[in-house]
């Protein structure tokens, strides 16, 4: 990771679409010490996105955008991490896919968590692909971005055991309890801390 900390936390967006679940606990660990990062942006493609709420409960800018026009919404939040100096973006249930230029603007310092153990299940639904090929084990991957969806270099993962009477919304619970802990220590790693 080419980002030094020195003292200065990391500047972080992190962009999200719903309940924001990944983004209460990446703000709770950039409250720790330890972090290299600091949380100063949340942004969303959903105006009525639960997650949204945290702006306000922990003081975060926060910026909402329809992506309709992709291109313009990109270039605005461009200019506003320059102007900002953000550095680093965390995606966390963002559903949108940014485009190449975005992603190349920002190469090496894009981060996703997706909710199976890639390179199994890329895109949606991997909590019910999951179940209907009766895999023993299902768990979340934290990677890079890169511009082919889920496909970018595997930083950490956590297998979670499928019991054989899981459903797609048990499974989903065992999965985030996992992710709350293994985006932070994806984090950790990529500073070499």
């Amino acid at each position: 990771m080419v980002l030094s900390t020195g003292y200065n936390k990391v500047k972080t967006a992190v962009f999200i679409s719903g309940t924001g679940s990944n983004l209460k606990s990446l703000i709770k660990f950039s409250k720790n010490r330890i972090s290299p990062i600091s949380i100063d942006y949340i942004i969303s493609n959903n105006s009525k996105a639960k997650g949204l709420n945290f702006a306000k409960k922990y003081k975060i800018k926060k910026k909402v955008l329809n992506f309709k026009n992709k291109q313009l919404s990109e270039n605005k939040l461009l200019s506003i991490f320059k102007k900002n100096n953000v550095k680093m973006i965390c995606l966390a249930g963002f559903m949108k896919i940014l485009s190449k230029n975005f992603i190349k603007k920002f190469e090496g310092k894009i981060l996703n968590i997706h909710p199976s153990l890639l390179p199994k299940y890329k895109g949606l639904y991997t909590y019910q692909r999951a179940l209907n090929n009766k895999e023993k084990y299902s768990g979340c991957t934290v990677h890079f971005v890169n511009s082919k969806l889920d496909s970018g270099k595997i930083i950490l993962q956590k297998k979670v055991k499928v019991a054989k009477n899981d459903t797609v919304n048990s499974l989903a619970k065992k999965i985030l309890i996992q992710e709350h802990k293994l985006y932070p220590k994806a984090i950790l790693k990529i500073f070499n801390l």
